[in-house]
Parts: structure tokens; sequence; C-alpha cells
């Protein structure tokens, strides 16, 4: 498949009568966005923007996500959410480039995040350097948990495709073009360069930990195989109500910097092959089974190395090791992608599950670290869920509106596709 992604810069987003693109600014009638993604399970729904650099704190955070639109190849951006599961990947798609669509509200009141626009915290989450339009929704009264997700969920969705739309007939900015051929010819395309693919953790443990492939709940699934530029034009989208720091949000899945750095190598010193994606699971059946399943898969397309990247942590640590020990004994060479939960002086033992065969692993950092907060003075949402939220505490929320967490409350902080801020210096 080949995929043109054409980048649409945003130098603005601002409130305007007309939702049109215009000179590098996006103009968004609020009104009539939020009469789009209207739900009556949402009893209240206000939009804001910010900006990098902005004294805001936003929490707490449900998903992030990015204005894309098909320009041409079949299909639609999210496929499987509006009624048109089509393959997607190939043709072109427009980018609304620097701008997210930022959902905010209470679901289960602790595995969401922390957003800080500036500051110390806006050190640790890539979203404080794009200009957000944040969508704050509260639910009806009684509306179930499961409910409730769902209904902000596609509030997200709807408000992104919504916005999307003005960029369909924009030239883009700048145009870059993604392929990978069917699967025969790929294998032979570079007979001198090793074979790579790369295995594709999903969190799915459980009710409201959902990830979704065109459209179809991931727990659903055994592990497939995906042409890597179905990713980019939004196959896999964020459903999961996990710890703020190594979920992957929606913008994550767009832009899978695992993905990316592929696909520059690509050619050059490795042959892509592709993506297969796999879930986690919570019984032990279930994981002997996805990681048979995905080992099988990977043997079958016959390469040399694989990276595999995980969300989230402890459970899911058992899949990362499971499938990392069975794709090793078949002879193919793994690269782990985490983070660690190394206690607070990262002393602690950084995973729950572990295997000599796990030798090659990248981490996206230490989730426990302590980080502390100062007040901003204008918040969107409800601040007092830091003391509840994963990596807050009793007391976390100080009487002047400063916080004091780990960074686990950050969303994106420890993020497990390499999609964060923070790296390490070799002296």
């Amino acid at each position: 498949m080949q995929l043109e992604l054409g980048n649409i810069l945003v130098k603005d987003v601002q409130f305007g009568d007309k939702t049109e693109f215009k000179n590098g600014i996006v103009y968004v009638n609020g009104e009539e966005l939020l009469d789009n993604i209207k739900d009556d399970r949402l009893a209240k729904m206000e939009v804001h923007i910010v900006h990098p650099g902005d004294d805001v704190r936003i929490c707490p955070v449900k998903d992030v996500l990015e204005p894309r639109v098909k320009v041409e190849g079949g299909g639609q951006v999210f496929p499987g959410i509006f009624g048109n599961a089509e393959m997607v990947g190939s043709g072109k798609t427009n980018v609304l480039k620097g701008m997210t669509v930022l959902t905010v509200g209470k679901i289960v009141g602790f595995q969401e995040g922390i957003i800080d626009m500036s500051g110390p915290g806006a050190e640790y989450t890539p979203f404080s350097q794009t200009i957000n339009l944040v969508i704050l929704c509260d639910k009806v009264e009684g509306l179930p948990q499961h409910e409730h997700e769902e209904a902000v969920r596609l509030a997200g969705l709807k408000a992104t495709r919504y916005i999307a739309e003005i960029a369909k007939n924009v030239t883009p900015d700048e145009t870059f073009t993604f392929e990978t051929k069917p699967l025969t010819e790929q294998l032979s395309q570079y007979p001198d360069l090793p074979k790579v693919a790369y295995v594709y953790m999903l969190q799915t443990q459980g009710l409201m930990h959902d990830t979704y492939l065109y459209g179809l709940d991931v727990k659903k699934i055994l592990p497939t195989f995906l042409y890597p530029t179905e990713v980019m034009d939004g196959a896999i989208i964020s459903g999961n109500c996990v710890s703020a720091c190594d979920k992957n949000a929606t913008y994550h899945h767009l832009n899978n910097p695992v993905i990316a750095d592929l696909f520059v190598r690509h050619g050059k010193d490795l042959n892509f092959i592709g993506v297969v994606v796999t879930n986690e699971n919570v019984t032990l059946l279930d994981k002997e089974r996805s990681s048979n399943f995905t080992a099988k898969l990977v043997d079958s397309l016959k390469v040399d190395g694989v990276i595999i990247s995980e969300e989230g942590f402890g459970n899911p640590d058992a899949d990362l090791i499971m499938n990392c020990k069975k794709i090793e004994a078949l002879g193919i060479k793994t690269v782990l992608v985490t983070d660690e939960y190394a206690g607070r002086d990262g002393a602690s033992q950084s995973l729950a599950d572990a295997n000599p065969l796990a030798n090659a692993v990248v981490s996206g950092g230490n989730a426990n670290a302590i980080i502390e907060l100062p007040s901003m003075s204008k918040v969107i949402g409800y601040i007092e869920a830091s003391k509840i939220i994963a990596g807050g505490f009793d007391g976390a929320l100080k009487e002047d509106g400063s916080i004091t967490v780990e960074i686990q409350a950050i969303t994106g902080a420890t993020n497990e596709l390499g999609f964060n801020r923070m790296g390490a210096l070799e002296f």
C-alpha cells in the first residue's frame, strides 16, 4: 500500500463565525461544533482552545486526537466507527499538523491524566507543544462508566472528523509518501538487508481497557497483519482508561514513532516488512493463545528481527515477555520498548516479569518519579481528580492549587512507543 500524507501546518486555532482554514489558521464555530457532537448521554459540553505556554492545566484528560481526512483513496479516517469499514492506508490523506482535539471528563476517575501547557509538567507531555481544541464533557446523572467512556470517545472522534473536513481541499505545505508492497514483493525487495517487523501490543485488559481496530474491540481478535500505512489512516483508535503516562492516545497511534522510524530506515539499512497487531490479556490461557499466534505469524513473515512495544504495565509485562521469548526461540532477535515502575527511588524491579532473552530493552522512563506542579491560573476540568488518578495520592493537591504527583499522572510522560520528551545522556 502507498499512502501520501499531506501536512497542513497550523499556525493558530481560533474561534470564528465559520469553521474553515484560512491563512494558516483553523477557525472553529464552537456552537456548530458542539451541535455536531451532541449526545443525550452528555449533560454538558464546553469547548476551549489552549496554546503552548498558556498558564493552563487540563485534567482529567481522556484522549488526544489529530484531524486527518481522506483526499483520495478508499475508506475514511477512523474506519469502522461511522458505518464504513473499507480498508485504509492508501491514496492521499491530509493532516492538520500542530493541533489536536483533546477530550476531558471524569470517566473512571483514576485513569485519566494531566496536561500542563507551561511549567515543569509541560516538559513531560508532548501535548504542551500543540495547539489543543479541548472538549469538556459531563455525563448525565446515573450513566454507567462504560457508556460515559463511549460517549466521550465518540464526541472526540466526531469533533476530529468535523474539524478535519476543512483540510480536504487545502494544498499541503509538505507531503510524505510511505509504501509497503504486497508481502511476497516486500520480502524480496531488498535481499541484502535484514528484514524487520513490528509487533504492536494494544491495551485490551477487560472492560474500559479497550482499543479498536477498524471499529472492532481488539479483545476479540487473534493477532493479525497490518500494513503500517493503515495505522497512519486511523485503523487503530484508543478507547482505554489506563495510566496516563503510558496510555497510547489515538494521536500516538496516528503518529507512531516506531513505524515512522522504520520507514526512515526502510531500504537503507533494513527492510520494513509490516506490522503484527496483538492484544494484551487478563487470563493465562488468553496470554498463551495470543503470544503463540503472534510468534507463528512473525515466523511466517521470515524476518530477522522484531521490535515489540507494550502498552501499560504490570499484568501486560507478562504478555510482553511471552512474545519476546517465543519469538526469540524461533531464532528471531527482539527489541522491547516499555517503561518502568521502579519505585520513586528507582531501586525496585522495573517490570513485573523478566527473562534472560529480553536483553535488548528501550525504556520510556520511570513512571514513579515524583514531580511538583505549580498552581495554574486556569484549570479546564476538575483539579480534584489529581488526588485519585494513578500517580496521585491523598494530599497531592495543595490549598494553593499546586500538585505533587508521580509523572505517571501526566499524559504521555513515559509513552511506550517512545513518543515522549525524556531521553538519556551518555558521559
